[in-house]
């Protein structure tokens, strides 16, 4: 066989490996809840049905939040009950409809492949345990979301979830911090080492982050540039300024080897937490200004905001 033979069937293969993958991926996929109709920021989203009972409503506590007036605080609820999903209304004030025929409430009605679901003003699309449609919308959602090189969410993603977290605090009575952290001295990075050597430890640090210090309800995001955020859902003041010096430290002490040379990296540190009048631009400005006065007075450090 020649060579150009084997170059050929090596394709051939790689493709078929690819779309075993892919299938395989699909197949493993769960159910979920796609919102076609819905209030800004959140057309599109897409909920993965992977737990027993999921509620529906405009409440920041529900498994299913969207923030339409529309919708009852518990409006709905999904069960899952082996492969079979099942949604009823929960007397909803604007009532629960699967393919504009309305539920009868509390009375539970099995979901078919493609079934729109509609509850208050929100319709959702229904997708069956194994869809393809499921994984290629998660790619979709996380490709819009997520930074390419650090695999932190974007600036775009973070600006929405930030509002979503504040009412949540709100509603919840929870405590809610802020972490805001940029890499000392980044300029003399990229010029030392060129710029794949900064975006090497920008990449490299976004990969710490997420394998060591992010926790699993931390929402880690690149807010640009070199600067980061963290948002720490149910998390006191003292816990984040500890969180935060962890950081710093593991980052401090981390070996950032580009072309075989160790890159010296620190970070300086800004934290802040959520008070009963705060929006997300205050709070994240508080954090902001506390990361301002850290590099002011030295770099490599945490400052908490007063």
């Amino acid at each position: 066989m020649n060579d150009n033979s084997d170059s050929q069937e090596r394709t051939v293969m790689s493709s078929t490996n690819a779309i075993r993958g892919a299938l395989k991926q699909a197949d493993e996929a769960p159910p979920a809840l796609v919102v076609l109709v819905g209030p800004t920021g959140f057309v599109g989203r897409q909920w993965l049905l992977n737990k027993a009972d999921l509620t529906i409503g405009r409440s920041p506590d529900c498994d299913i939040y969207v923030d339409d007036k529309s919708l009852s605080r518990s409006h709905a609820k999904i069960t899952l009950n082996g492969f079979d999903v099942s949604i009823l209304d929960m007397n909803s004030t604007n009532k629960t409809a699967v393919n504009e025929q309305n539920l009868a409430a509390m009375i539970p009605r099995k979901l078919q492949n493609h079934d729109k679901v509609k509850a208050g003003n929100v319709i959702f699309r229904y997708l069956e345990k194994g869809s393809i449609e499921v994984i290629a919308n998660q790619q979709l959602i996380e490709k819009s979301q997520k930074d390419a090189l650090t695999s932190a969410y974007s600036k775009g993603a973070l600006l929405e979830k930030g509002p979503e977290v504040i009412k949540r605090s709100q509603t919840l009575g929870e405590p809610l911090s802020v972490i805001t952290f940029d890499i000392d001295f980044f300029k003399k990075i990229n010029d030392g080492y060129g710029h794949p050597g900064g975006d090497y430890v920008l990449r490299e640090l976004g990969a710490l982050l997420q394998a060591k210090l992010v926790r699993a309800n931390d929402y880690f995001a690149r807010y640009g540039g070199e600067e980061f955020v963290i948002i720490l859902q149910a998390t006191h003041l003292k816990t984040a300024s500890e969180v935060a010096d962890r950081i710093r430290q593991t980052v401090e002490a981390h070996a950032f080897i580009f072309e075989n040379k160790k890159i010296p990296v620190t970070i300086s540190i800004g934290v802040s937490q959520y008070r009963s009048d705060d929006t997300w631009e205050s709070i994240y400005d508080r954090a902001d200004k506390a990361l301002y006065e850290s590099k002011q007075t030295g770099r490599n450090k945490v400052t908490v905001a007063s």
